[in-house]
């Protein structure tokens, strides 16, 4: 049996030294231990949904997940345990000391690794000080799923989601929450534009349109493409993208080789050479401000 638990480095800018970070770091009585926030994924939820789900509950601080750090395996007895961490910008908040967390201390990244008790929330502690903290992050996200190509009549850019498609819109949606989605773009398809719909109505945020993430124009000038994305990146707001099947692997792919050319080979828990994109799914791309891919973590189904 395998147990999911999903966590984060809660971080927040150090008021003496706008810079500088601190992160947060828990006391749990019942287990006796310093740790990074963390807990189990419940029944039905998702990773994402468990990691800010559970920085509110042990610390008391809603957060904005970013990148992904690292996913951290271990026994207990006969059971295996994989705790995905990300990084995560404190928002409002304030703690509360209670049976599951006892006392909650903000500390520099390296006070923490001295504190923390387990050996794997200090490897956490090493990714995130790997990279800068406020890396500038984009959802790519391939668009639902559709109706057949051949059961359509209409032109093949009016072809709308299905049923199954407006589910999986649905559940990106929520994905976008958790990364605080502040904008939304498209290329201009209208399965593309119903992927962001459900989000669009609940945050209240227009569709724009992409035309240089389009499939064909993105293999017939992909510098163009590329750059539109740091672009995108770089606006402010966090932004999602959603784009087509062909498209999106080429991308990244050029994304992390780039970064590779550059000397800095971006994190990711897949094969940058040989980017997935199923319909439906997520390239989480956080960027440094040079524009220059830092990491990339691929989300096949919003609904874990």
């Amino acid at each position: 049996m395998t147990i999911h638990a999903a966590g984060a480095v809660l971080w927040r800018p150090t008021t003496a030294d706008p810079s500088g970070v601190e992160v947060a770091v828990v006391h749990r009585p019942h287990h006796r231990d310093w740790s990074l926030p963390k807990g189990k994924v419940d029944p039905g939820e998702t990773r994402v949904d468990a990691a800010v789900r559970e920085l509110a509950e042990e610390t008391g601080f809603a957060a904005v997940l970013g990148r992904h750090l690292r996913s951290v395996h271990y026994r207990i007895g006969a059971e295996d345990k994989i705790v995905d961490f990300w990084a995560a910008r404190a928002g409002d908040g304030a703690f509360t000391p209670g049976d599951e967390t006892d006392e909650l201390l903000w500390v520099s990244p390296t006070e923490a690794a001295e504190l923390v008790s387990y050996s794997s929330d200090r490897e956490v502690l090493e990714a995130f000080t790997a990279r800068p903290p406020a890396l500038r992050t984009l959802l790519l996200v391939r668009h639902a799923l559709a109706g057949r190509r051949s059961e359509w009549a209409g032109p093949d850019g009016e072809r709308p989601l299905v049923e199954e498609g407006r589910a999986q819109a649905q559940k990106l949606a929520a994905l976008f929450s958790r990364f605080g989605v502040g904008a939304l773009y498209a290329v201009p398809k209208t399965r593309c534009r119903e992927t962001l719909a459900p989000y669009a109505e609940a945050a209240g945020l227009p569709v724009h349109e992409v035309a240089e993430l389009g499939d064909g124009t993105v293999e017939r000038d992909d510098e163009t493409a590329r750059a539109t994305l740091e672009r995108l990146a770089a606006d402010g707001a966090t932004a999602a993208v959603c784009a087509q099947g062909d498209g999106i692997p080429h991308l990244v792919r050029a994304l992390a080789q780039a970064a590779e050319k550059a000397g800095d080979a971006p994190a990711s828990d897949r094969d940058l050479a040989d980017p997935p994109c199923r319909k439906g799914s997520a390239w989480v791309l956080s960027f440094d401000t040079d524009g220059t891919l830092a990491a990339a973590d691929y989300h096949r189904d919003a609904a874990f």
